[in-house]
């Protein structure tokens, strides 16, 4: 496996416009009452909106042979804004794999996509690629012993996962009940991505920021939400930042998320 490590998955220019804009902010929780993020006059776009141009990265990936792409999973990432995305424009993009961690039973590989915007690190757990005698890689982050400085709810839609695979991720599990059942899970369940992404609007919120300001995100994804499970996250304060975790019903859902806001005064 570590002859993956530093592969090249090529460079990708993708254009896109104020509409897939607003519907990614639409996907991800926001309403009409954020306006400059619905409403194409006063557009501000969620640093999160870059992972659905990149996400053609980690499917390269898998595409060539480095994983059974019907067992793996996205088990956390990584974002750091560099600017702010026009509302309108093109993004160049290139990807590679920076790690491949060592887990035993499995590997997890890392692809890095970098751009003149962002850096974002996708971390993808494949379950019967480890045992080659690499780094097992550092420990999952843990949440503070203390009590949580904040508790926020974070509902989401029975349609989100639905309106959310339309920005570019059409994986069928997370639409066609077959397809959800044959990736061992119940029913159709919603996009990781979605997930965090819906979380850092009340962050922001809660931080006194704007959530087109998110400087830095990350986060594992622990068990999966289904569309219109309500999140209950607790937050704590680190520095500038906000370490969070959540869970659906007692189940932790996402962990070790960290999220780091540029508020300005």
């Amino acid at each position: 496996m570590n002859e993956w490590i530093g592969r090249h998955l090529g460079e990708r220019t993708v254009s896109y416009d104020e509409r897939d804009v607003i519907l990614y902010a639409l996907a991800v929780g926001a309403t009409t009452a954020d306006l400059d993020l619905v409403f194409e006059e006063r557009l501000r776009v969620l640093p999160t909106f870059a992972l659905t141009q990149a996400q053609w990265a980690p499917d390269v990936l898998g595409s060539l042979g480095a994983f059974d792409i019907r067992t793996a999973v996205h088990g956390s990432q990584r974002l750091r804004s560099l600017k702010p995305l026009p509302p309108t424009g093109e993004l160049t993009m290139a990807a590679r794999v920076t790690q491949v961690w060592d887990k035993g039973s499995a590997a997890i590989f890392e692809v890095e996509v970098v751009s003149d915007y962002f850096v974002a690190t996708w971390s993808l757990f494949a379950p019967g690629c480890g045992g080659f005698g690499g780094d097992r890689g550092p420990s999952a982050p843990r949440h503070p012993e203390t009590a949580p400085t904040r508790e926020l709810s974070v509902a989401t839609s029975p349609n989100q996962a639905a309106l959310y695979r339309l920005l570019g991720d059409r994986h069928h599990m997370h639409i066609d009940p077959e397809a959800a059942k044959a990736a061992g899970m119940p029913r159709p369940f919603l996009h990781g991505l979605c997930t965090v992404a819906a979380v850092t609007l009340p962050l922001a919120e809660a931080a006194g920021a704007h959530p087109a300001d998110l400087a830095e995100l990350e986060g594992r994804f622990a068990s999966p939400v289904f569309p219109g499970d309500r999140l209950d996250v607790r937050c704590w304060e680190s520095g500038e930042a906000v370490l969070f975790d959540a869970a659906v019903d007692g189940t932790t859902v996402l962990s070790g998320g960290r999220a780091h806001f540029r508020v300005t005064t």
